[in-house]
């Protein structure tokens, strides 16, 4: 269960991170800051302290991921059916994941305005369905279930 905790934290967090990290420079921002920002959720000072934030950021960032790799592993745990189906509980976990970020975490704590723009939307469901769900429940299905096969397109 931790390897695949573990596993599944590299991956989507080193996928979401990285897709976070062009669509900074596409934006003509620059990286160093985006990840002070994302620092700064927990540490509100974290903006203000150079490569140190943004270190800190990629840290915050990967603590997420786990803290999200954990829930739905757990999930698996109590309920198997999930791993039956990964790409359906993938797509279902991205939303979830989401809402609690974009609709709960975010405004919460930068008294963000909601509703997001349209463009953060596509850009937010794409990075929690294809880059974090969709990861996440295929390596649970195939590291917690030895003879798992992904669900077919059809099912």
């Amino acid at each position: 269960m931790t390897r695949t905790i573990l596993f599944a934290t590299a991956v989507s967090g080193t996928l979401d991170i990285l897709f976070a990290m062009i669509l900074t420079v596409l934006f003509g921002r620059q990286v160093d800051n985006m990840l002070r920002f994302v620092a700064s959720g927990p540490f509100p000072s974290a903006p203000d302290w150079g490569t140190a934030g943004a270190v800190l950021g990629l840290i915050v960032h990967f603590t997420l991921m786990a803290v999200m790799a954990t829930i739905f592993v757990l999930a698996t745990r109590r309920f198997p059916d999930i791993l039956r189906s990964p790409i359906k509980w993938g797509v279902i976990y991205g939303l979830i994941t989401y809402v609690a970020m974009n609709w709960v975490v975010v405004p919460l704590r930068f008294a963000a305005p909601l509703p997001p723009k349209p463009l953060s939307i596509a850009t937010q469901l794409f990075a929690h369905i294809v880059l974090v769900g969709i990861p996440f429940a295929l390596i649970a299905a195939k590291t917690l279930r030895p003879s798992a096969v992904v669900e077919r397109a059809t099912a």
